[in-house]
This record gives C-alpha cells, structure tokens and sequence, in this order.
C-alpha cells in the first residue's frame, strides 16, 4: 500500500532522504517502532542510542538519548503524530507528548530548530522504498540541519538499520 503524499517537499524547507534498502517493509517498520531496535541503529557509529521510548500513538512520545564517544548525551523528545502501520511515521520535535506544545518551541533538545519528520514505507516486493522527509520552519532551520549532515547521518542510520534488520531476520 502506498502512503498517501501529504507534504509536497520545498528544497528551501525540506530535507529529503530517499533509497531502496533489500529489507521487507513489516522489518523496517518494525526497527522504526521497537525501542530495543532503535537503540541498535538510530545514532551513526560511533554515537549510540542508550535510551528510547516510544508511544506508538498519535499524541504519544518519541523519545531518545543519544550519546556521543565521549560520554555526553543529547536527549530529543517529540509527539508522534501520525502512525500507518508498515507505512507512514510522522513525528515533531515541536511538540511533547499529548500534542503539548514546548514553551518556546525552540528545539533545543534537536539542535537548536524544530521539525517533523515524515518516514514513508513502500514494498517492493521484499525490499522496501524508503523516504524520509524532514520538514523545517524556516530556511536558516533547514540549512543548519543540512550543515548539521542530515544527508551523511541519515544515509548512515538507515545503513546501521538495514544491517540489523538482516540480521534480525536470519534469526
């Protein structure tokens, strides 16, 4: 089933990171929305993700605590927004749970910026089309994501997801 589009991507607003990963679609979800999984694979190597949690609901929490080598830790929370099983995720860093709004909506748990990010699944017979469209406020919000190697560091966790997503399934 395709997603429905909902977001014509701007090139002055809007990151998009697209590709064919040789993983079926019920896996990658499955990484997307299991918490012990995410921990295994969200953050480019040799970051790592010590913490997750995850409501898997509209109006219910993402969150996550990465961790750089030298120890420290950057903890993002956002609401999910919209959940299409083995299809669409849609998450903000604008919001918290319970679609409360955070008091001074500046994001500084993700950078310093706001945005949704918008995962769309699609099979392809056992591999799947995978999208994720980043969407952002304003262009200087964009462009500091990009400088920040949103095309580098998404390209690389979705990588470390297909590699554990293989291996999970020749378990």
């Amino acid at each position: 089933m395709k997603p429905p589009l909902t977001h014509k991507p701007d090139p002055s607003l809007d990151l998009l990171l697209e590709r064919t990963v040789d993983v079926p679609v019920e896996l990658v979800w499955k990484a997307w929305t299991t918490p012990d999984l995410i921990k295994q694979w969200f953050a480019p190597r040799p970051w790592s993700t010590m913490e997750c949690e995850i409501d898997l609901r509209p109006g219910g929490r993402f969150k996550t605590v990465m961790c750089n080598p030298e120890g420290q830790e950057f903890p993002g929370e956002g609401c999910i927004l919209e959940v299409v099983e083995n299809s669409k995720l849609v998450w903000t860093s604008a919001m918290g749970p319970g679609y409360r709004p955070y008091v001074g909506g500046t994001g500084e748990s993700h950078g310093g910026f706001v945005f949704t990010a918008i995962i769309t699944l699609e099979a392809e017979g056992n591999q799947t089309k995978y999208s994720a469209l980043v969407v952002h406020g304003d262009e200087e919000s964009c462009k500091k994501h990009e400088e920040m190697g949103f095309y580098g560091g998404w390209a690389t966790v979705l990588e470390q997801l297909v590699e554990v997503m293989q291996a999970e399934q020749g378990k």
